[in-house]
C-alpha cells in the first residue's frame, strides 16, 4: 500500500491548484483523476468562461498558475450593468468606484484547467494516477484509505475531496449536502458582435428567462442564458442563423449582429452546500464544498480562496509539527470557509429565484431591489467589493 501525506481526488483546476500549494510545503501529494493525462495536459474547450476576482488572479499568481494564461486571452470587465425586465434601468457597477482598474478578469475554463496542470509539472512531490476512479474511502483519526477502480490501495494524513459538487467521495466519506435544483438549464457559448462591447457585462434578468453576456478579447462575448429545459433543447437544436437571431432579440440588438464562435453547451443549474466540509483526516475543496449558481459568479473565487485556507491551515500545522490532518486544524479551515461562502450563497440562491419569478408583485420587487441597490451607496459598495475582492 503506497503512502502519501495529501491525497487528492478530482484533477480539476481547484484540486490542481491544491495540490501545488501543499507541494510548496514539501508534501508528497497524489492527485487521483478519471480523465488521462493527456486530457488533462489539453482540455478542450467546455463553453464556460470564468470571471476571476482581483484576489483569486494574487492567489493564482503566487502559485505560478497565472503565468500560464496566454495573456492575450484574459479579457477584463470594466464595467457591470444588471437590468430587469423590458426596464432601461440599470444597476450599474464601474470600477473606478472600487478604485480599480477592471471589476474582474474573464479566463475561459479550459484555458485555467490547462495552466492548473502546466503549473503542476514543475513539482517532482507530485504524483497523478490517471484513468482510474476512487471506490471505497475510509479514514480514522490518523490517516486516510482510498481503493482505486485498478484495485490499488492508497493511504495518506490527509484526503482531500475536489471531485465536482457531485463528488463521490463526500457521499462515500458520509457528509450530505443541500441541493437546490433550480429546474432550469444553461446555455453557454462564445459569439462575435458586430457592436463593441467596451468591455461591460450585462446581466438581464428578463421574464422567463436570464441572459448574461460578458466581454472577451477580440470584440468576442461570452453568452449565458439560463431558461427552461424545454426551451434549452430548443436552443441547442435550432441553427446556427435562428439562434444568432434569437440571441439578438433577447439582447434587445445591444450588439448588433451576432453569430456563434464554436459550439453551444448546456447544462443542468443545480446548487449544493456541504454540510460538513471536513470529517476525520478529510477535507472539501472547491465544488464539492459550495457549488454555487453562477449568477454573482463566486463560484470558482470561492474554491481558489478555500484551497488556500486550507494549504494555509497546513502549513501552521506544520510549523509547530502537527499532524495535517489533525481534527482542530481541518476546523479552523471549516470555519473560515463557511463564514467566506454561507452568506454569500443564501444571498445568490435567493436573489436567482427572486429574479426568475415572473409573477406580478415580485417583478415590482425586482425593480425596487435594483434601485435601492443603485442609490444605497454603502450597500453598492459592499455589492462591488465583493464583486472584486480588491479590499484584501
Amino acid at each position: 500500500m503506497k503512502n502519501y501525506d495529501v491525497i487528492i481526488v478530482g484533477g480539476g483546476p481547484v484540486g490542481l491548484c491544491f495540490a501545488a500549494s501543499v507541494a510548496k510545503l514539501g508534501l508528497q501529494v497524489v492527485v487521483i483523476e478519471q480523465q488521462s493525462q493527456e486530457r488533462l495536459a489539453l482540455p478542450t474547450r467546455d463553453g464556460r468562461d470564468i470571471a476571476i476576482t482581483h484576489l483569486s488572479k494574487k492567489i493564482l499568481t503566487e502559485l505560478g498558475v497565472w503565468q500560464h494564461i496566454p495573456i492575450d486571452m484574459v479579457s477584463e470587465i470594466k464595467q457591470a450593468k444588471v437590468l430587469n425586465g423590458s426596464s432601461s434601468y440599470a444597476l450599474d457597477f464601474h470600477a473606478k468606484d472600487a478604485e480599480q482598474e477592471n471589476l474582474a478578469y474573464i479566463v475561459s475554463n479550459h484555458l485555467i484547467r490547462k495552466a492548473a496542470f502546466q503549473n503542476t509539472t514543475k513539482y517532482s512531490n507530485i504524483s497523478l494516477i490517471n484513468n482510474v476512479t476512487a471506490i471505497d474511502a475510509y479514514s480514522t483519526d490518523k490517516s486516510a484509505f482510498l481503493t482505486l477502480s485498478n484495485g490499488e490501495k492508497i493511504t495518506g494524513q490527509l484526503l482531500v475531496a475536489a471531485d465536482s459538487r457531485f463528488s463521490t467521495i463526500r457521499e462515500k466519506m458520509g457528509i450530505s449536502s443541500a441541493m437546490t435544483n433550480f429546474e432550469k438549464h444553461i446555455i453557454v457559448c462564445q459569439m462575435e458582435s458586430e457592436i463593441n462591447h467596451n468591455n461591460i457585462a450585462h446581466e438581464c434578468f428578463h421574464y422567463g428567462y436570464t441572459l448574461a453576456i460578458l466581454p472577451l478579447c477580440n470584440n468576442k462575448c461570452s453568452v449565458v442564458l439560463t431558461i427552461s429545459p424545454h426551451k434549452a433543447r430548443l436552443f441547442m437544436n435550432m441553427d446556427a442563423a435562428k439562434f444568432h437571431t434569437e440571441i439578438e432579440k433577447l439582447s434587445f440588438f445591444k450588439y448588433g449582429k451576432m453569430r456563434l464562435v464554436g459550439a453551444r453547451y448546456c447544462y443542468p443549474l443545480i446548487s449544493v452546500y456541504a454540510n460538513q466540509f471536513v470529517g476525520k483526516c478529510f477535507a472539501l475543496v472547491g465544488d464539492a464544498a459550495v457549488g454555487m449558481h453562477p449568477v454573482t459568479a463566486h463560484g470558482f473565487n470561492f474554491g481558489v480562496q478555500g484551497q488556500c485556507n486550507l494549504s494555509n491551515k497546513i502549513k501552521i500545522a506544520l510549523k509547530s509539527n502537527s499532524f495535517i490532518g489533525l481534527q482542530a486544524t481541518l476546523a479552523r479551515y471549516e470555519r473560515e470557509h463557511r463564514q467566506l461562502t454561507k452568506l454569500v450563497y443564501i444571498t445568490t440562491n435567493s436573489i436567482a429565484t427572486l429574479f426568475t419569478n415572473d409573477s406580478p408583485i415580485i417583478r415590482v420587487v425586482r425593480n425596487v431591489f435594483l434601485k435601492l441597490a443603485n442609490n444605497a451607496f454603502p450597500l453598492k459598495r459592499l455589492i462591488l467589493s465583493k464583486l472584486t475582492e480588491s479590499d484584501h
